[in-house]
This record gives structure tokens, C-alpha cells and sequence, in this order.
């Protein structure tokens, strides 16, 4: 039954009616029914849970990926008079403990995180003693491991919800295949009768693909601009090819800026501000622009680089003609860049021995045979594994998100179970006097406080907590002491910080020790990623496939995207006016050499003789050569190295055929 909402949606939002899907997803919601929204971007996503949270009991928790995307949806909320908040890095203590007092209120009905935040032990404690009547995920593909964005914490959410014991729930994203979308609703147990996908065909944008070399692409990309009208946005895959066609830009009279993850905060606060007002016609931008850009009238996006996938490409025009208006979509195109999209998704493939260290780290915790079997915990039991993902990172020589997917692939393997994590270091500094603090309480809840200030390591004005010490002395678990301390904190007696998050980890030695098998966990685990690679490599030929269509662009999206809907000749891409793009490199991919490849081995091998006292592996003298980052490089400082990044342009399946061919004639320099 649909129940008439729009008087409601009036006086609360002031829109007149809900637009497509939205409808449908309230009543879901609103009679209990936890959903899955899928709706092109710029189509209302976020209304759908920002309505139904003011007529829900309790607070609304949202997961959302990207702090952009938080301040933007509160800045709407607030504008609308409804009590939204975030905790996040940005805020100090002081508004952090503001938005804990407002939570708990109830002033405060929805609350806006990022999935790391559940790792957070004091946001954990304070979570737990909240009622949640919604648990909102944004950009929900992130818990798909056929997504194109796959973030391994996601993972996470569906035992959140249990524990948090949260009735309802609603994904929210953009981009799912059906394959995708089916994946997200099993984990949650959604209906596929409470799965509502609105059409994902937009009319009004025209998708053109402009085959260009590379030498001729800013001249290119000048011309697509004078065609233009209003504003737009310039898309590129690397920092500093923004800041160099940005410049191009500026030399020719466009009013364009760069915008990158490596500028200060406050510039691109200043660039998204100037933006919004029109002072800048382009941003000349990486993928970290648009997610928060609230712009309805974008005329134009242009990709100056080919994009990473046909998903991120969906997402990146969607910014394109929110107001309904019409907006250019151009893709200047070559396969130059493809060799920098593979390199990208080579180097997050961990190697066996890297895996090998990673399961070694956790096997070094297990209590020895005679202290197991005197407590009667006989091999095969269990133990406890502690662990910081910085540390791990440097020892696996594993850059920390393959390291976070490898942790997750442990846990689907029931190899360990997360318990808990924990800041390895609390402290704190007085702001009542310690005597006057000690008086506020009875004579039992004193003496556990003093305690607590005894057994404090207190340098000139802040002191950290030996929790071992008080449970020792006194008796007192650690969880008592983090919720007394946190009790001073929110009542201003101390200002409490912590860091150095460890997470703890049930380890069942009969599955880890199964890595005698001939099909070895390590091996297992290395198939996976080996696996995950072969798949990205195969999205990335799914891309290139696309954009040399001889049929309908907008058809062919909509169809990825499982729309059966859109009509099979839209009349307004390339290809429909008669423009069937062949891409080819500019130039032919460089080879590596042979002898110059051997030198640079020589040479990564001089460097790290005394410091690296494992076996370097063929993938380290690829990444080397390649100019990849790891662990590895930055703690031993091989950037420095002469070599490094010598096969920057070469493909690294043609790099990785050189060093194996090395390595094999025993010509190990």
C-alpha cells in the first residue's frame, strides 16, 4: 500500500513530489522492510533516507565512503532544519563529544561515519549504547567483491548490524550489475521484491568518444572547451598530469584550476567553493573531485585520460546535467593510458611469500606446546593474535588495502575471527583538579580512580594509562577504565586522546596449521588475488571494448547496468551520428631492455643487501622497475635507487617476461 507523503515532503524538504523509485523505497522502509536502492547518480539516493529518518524512533546511522560526501549531505540537512551530524577526523574534541551528547539526546536523528569508524574502540563503547533504527550504507557496491570499488572493511556491516541489533537497513549505490546487485542484497537478506532500480538510461547526456594521440590531446581538449558552454569538469588519472593541463588551460585563456588529493585541504575547499559559483569554468581534476560536488548544472565532462572502468565512467558523467539540462560527455581516447590503469592494478597483488609472512606473523603468537597443554588447550585450540595494520604493512612488505582484502580472505577462511580492536595508547591531561575529581565520588568508585591516576605514566602535562599495571594492582579490566575515562572526558574533569588502533583477532590454529596441505592457505590465498587481478585486467579490456562500439553507447551502458529499458538507438552519442571510434596507441609501447633491466636488478639488489634479508621476489624487481610504491621501497628509501621507475611506459606483463628471464638463466645480478 502507497501512502500519500507529498504534504509531508513539502513542509519538510520542499518538493513537491518524490521523483522516480524514491516512493517506493519509503513505503518499503517505512513498513519495515529493508531495501536496496539503485538509482543513476544525481537521482535522489540520500532523500530516500533523509525522509524516512525523521519519521523513524530512534538515530539513523549513516556509512558513508568519502568525508566530501558527508559535508555535503549535511549542509543540505542542516539547510533544511534537520539535526544531522558526523564524527570524523576533522573535528576536535570538544564537537565530537558535542555530537556524542546530541546522539544520545535524541536531538541528533541522523549520524553520518565512514566504515573505519567502527574500528574505533571508544566510538564502539559509544555506538553500543545507542538505539539505531537504520543502518544506511552509501555507496554500497564498496561491499561487493565483484564491484569495481571493493573495500574489504564493507565486509564488516552485516555483523555491525547483528550485533548493534539495527531492524532495518538500506543500500544505496549507482553502479551494480546484476551480478553485484544480488550479491549485496544476500549479504543483508533483502528481498529481491524490496530491490528497486530506476531506469539508469539519461537522455540528456551525449556520450561521445574522440579518438586523439597523445600529442595532439591538449589542442584536442582546447577545441571540446570552446564548443562548451557553463561549467565543467576535466578528468585525468594522475596528479601531475592535472597540474599540467590545468596550466595548458590557464596559457589559454580558460579559467581553470588543478584539483588533486595532494593539495592542501584548504585550497580545494577554495577550488570546490569557486566552483560552485562559477569563478572557475574547469576543474582539471583526479577522481577525488565530484563525489561531494553538489552542482546541479555541469554542462560538461571531459576524459582527458581513459577512466578506470565502465563503472567509474558511469560514475564520473553522472555529474554531468543534474538539472535535467543537456550535458557533453567526451572521452579523448588512445591506449596510452592503459599501461598506467594495469600497472595500478598489478601492484596491489601481493606475492605468496608476502602472504607467507603475514600467516607467519600470526603463528608466532600461539602459546608453546608445554604452556598449551598444561592449560589444557592442546594444538588445534585457539589463541588471540594482536595486530597494527602499519606495522603488518612494513613486516609483509603488503600495502595496506591488498593487506585489509587478505584479512577479510582469513576471516571467510574461518581462519581468525575479529574480537575487538583497541588503542594500543591512552592519555590523557588533568582539567580539574585530581584531588577535586577524587571528591565527585563514593569511596569504592575513588579508589578505582586513583588507581587509575597511580598507575598513569605522567610526563610534564599529559599521562599515559598502564592498563596492565591497574589490573594488576587493582583488579580493574581495561574496559572499565576506558569507560571511566571516557565518563571524565565528556564531563570536562580530562581531556582524553588515543591512537594506534590494534586489532585483535581469534586465530583457530587447526585452520591455520592446514597450511601443510598441498593446497596451502598461502597458496589459496595467493590463487585469490591472482585471480582478483586477472579479473581487473579483463574490466579494463571491458572498457576498451566499450568505447569502440558500433552500436549505441547509451544502450550498451544501460545494459551493463541491467536496465533493459533504454532504447536501442538513442540518437545522440557518437556512435548513433555515425562516429565509430578505433583506438590505437600514439606511439608503440616501449620494450624493456634486457641489459639495462639487468643493471637496475644489480643495482636494487646492491641496495638492499644487509637491509632486506628475505628473498627479493620477481614482483619486487617488477614494482622496482615499474616505479610502483610498497612498504618495502619507502622504509629502505629505493626511490632513490638508479633504475627505479626505468620501465615507467612498458607494459608490466613485458617487464615481468624480462626480469623472469633473468632470474632464469641465473643471471641473478
Amino acid at each position: 500500500m502507497t501512502t500519500d507523503y507529498s504534504s509531508l515532503l513539502q513542509t519538510l524538504f520542499g518538493f513537491s513530489s518524490f521523483r522516480s523509485g524514491q516512493q517506493e523505497v519509503v513505503d518499503s522502509l517505512l513498513n519495515q522492510r529493508s531495501s536496496l536502492a539503485i538509482f543513476p547518480t544525481g537521482s535522489g539516493k540520500s532523500l530516500c533516507y533523509q525522509f524516512v529518518a525523521t519519521q523513524l524512533p530512534h538515530l539513523t546511522l549513516v556509512v558513508s565512503p568519502l568525508l566530501a560526501l558527508m559535508k555535503d549531505q549535511l549542509a543540505f540537512l542542516h539547510s533544511k532544519g534537520i539535526a544531522a551530524a558526523s564524527i570524523d577526523s576533522t573535528l576536535t574534541a570538544e564537537q565530537n563529544k558535542q555530537v556524542m551528547n546530541d546522539v544520545r539526546s535524541g536531538e541528533c536523528k541522523i549520524l553520518m561515519v565512514s566504515v573505519e569508524r567502527f574500528k574505533n574502540e571508544r566510538f564502539r563503547q559509544f555506538i553500543e549504547s545507542i538505539q539505531v533504527s537504520m543502518l544506511v550504507i552509501d555507496e554500497a557496491h564498496c561491499i561487493s567483491e565483484w564491484g569495481h570499488n571493493f573495500r574489504p572493511d564493507y565486509l564488516k556491516l552485516p555483523a555491525y548490524q547483528q550485533e548493534l541489533n539495527i531492524p532495518l537497513v538500506l543500500l544505496l549505490t549507482a553502479t551494480a550489475t546484476k551480478k553485484v546487485k544480488l550479491d549485496m542484497a544476500r549479504r543483508f537478506n533483502i528481498a529481491t521484491d524490496n530491490i528497486v532500480q530506476t531506469g539508469f538510461y539519461r537522455p540528456n547526456l551525449n556520450l561521445n568518444v574522440l579518438p586523439v594521440v597523445e600529442k595532439n590531446k591538449n589542442q584536442a581538449l582546447l577545441e571540446e572547451l570552446q564548443r562548451q558552454q557553463g561549467a565543467g569538469i576535466v578528468y585525468v588519472t594522475l596528479q601531475q598530469t592535472a597540474e599540467q593541463v590545468a596550466r595548458f588551460l590557464q596559457q589559454n585563456g580558460v579559467a581553470a584550476s588543478a584539483y588533486h588529493a595532494g593539495l592542501d585541504g584548504d585550497i580545494r575547499q577554495n577550488i570546490q567553493q569557486d566552483f560552485m559559483v562559477n569563478k572557475l569554468q574547469v576543474v582539471v581534476a583526479t577522481i577525488a573531485f565530484g563525489m561531494g560536488i553538489d552542482k546541479s548544472d555541469i554542462r560538461f565532462v571531459v576524459h582527458y585520460d581513459l577512466p578506470k572502468s565502465i563503472e567509474n565512467y558511469s560514475q564520473e558523467i553522472g555529474r554531468g546535467g543534474r538539472d535535467g539540462q543537456n550535458a557533453n560527455c567526451t572521452v579523448l581516447a588512445n591506449l596510452d593510458g592503459l599501461v598506467t590503469i594495469e600497472n595500478f592494478v598489478y601492484g596491489d597483488t601481493p606475492d605468496k611469500s608476502a602472504i607467507e609472512r603475514v600467516i607467519k606473523d600470526i603463528a608466532s603468537q600461539a602459546p608453546d606446546q608445554s604452556t598449551s597443554a598444561s592449560h589444557g588447550s592442546p594444538s588445534g585450540g585457539t589463541y588471540q593474535w594482536e595486530t597494527q595494520i602499519n606495522s603488518l604493512s612494513t613486516l609483509s612488505n603488503i600495502r595496506q588495502l591488498p593487506l585489509k582484502t587478505l584479512l577479510v580472505q582469513l576471516e571467510l577462511a574461518k581462519v581468525i575471527r575479529p574480537l575487538y580492536a583497541y588503542f594500543a595508547e591512552f592519555k590523557y591531561r588533568f582539567n580539574t583538579n585530581k584531588a577535586d575529581i577524587l571528591n565527585l565520588f563514593s569511596k569504592e568508585r575513588s579508589d578505582f580512580l586513583n588507581a587509575v591516576f597511580t598507575h598513569t605514566d605522567m610526563k610534564k602535562v599529559w599521562g599515559v594509562v598502564n592498563f596492565d599495571s591497574i589490573f594488576e594492582h587493582y583488579g580493574a579490566e581495561r574496559a572499565r577504565v576506558v569507560t571511566a575515562l571516557e565518563y571524565l572526558h565528556e564531563h570536562n574533569h580530562i581531556e582524553l586522546a588515543s591512537r594506534l588502533i590494534t586489532d585483535v583477532y581469534e586465530v583457530n590454529q587447526q585452520a591455520l596449521l592446514a597450511d601443510d596441505s598441498p593446497n596451502s592457505l598461502a597458496e589459496n590465498l595467493a590463487h585469490y588475488f591472482a585471480e582478483n587481478e586477472r579479473k581487473e585486467v579483463k574490466r579494463i579490456a571491458a572498457l576498451v571494448r566499450f568505447f569502440e562500439l558500433n552500436t549505441c553507447l547509451n544502450y550498451n551502458l544501460s545494459a551493463y547496468f541491467d536496465d533493459q529499458q533504454a532504447p536501442k538507438e538513442c540518437g545522440h552519442c557518437s556512435v548513433c551520428n555515425g562516429k565509430v571510434a578505433k583506438l590505437d596507441y600514439s606511439t608503440p609501447i616501449p620494450q624493456p631492455d634486457k641489459e639495462q633491466v639487468a643493471q637496475a636488478m644489480a643495482a636494487l639488489n646492491t641496495h638492499l643487501e644487509g637491509k632486506f634479508n628475505e628473498t627479493i621476489t620477481e614482483s619486487i624487481y617488477c614494482r622496482f622497475l615499474t616505479a610502483m610504491t610498497m612498504p618495502l621501497f619507502t622504509r629502505l628509501k629505493v626511490r632513490q635507487v638508479a633504475g627505479f621507475g626505468s620501465c615507467e611506459f612498458c607494459r608490466y606483463a613485458d617487464v615481468k617476461a624480462v626480469v623472469s628471464e633473468i632470474l632464469d638463466e641465473g643471471a641473478r645480478p
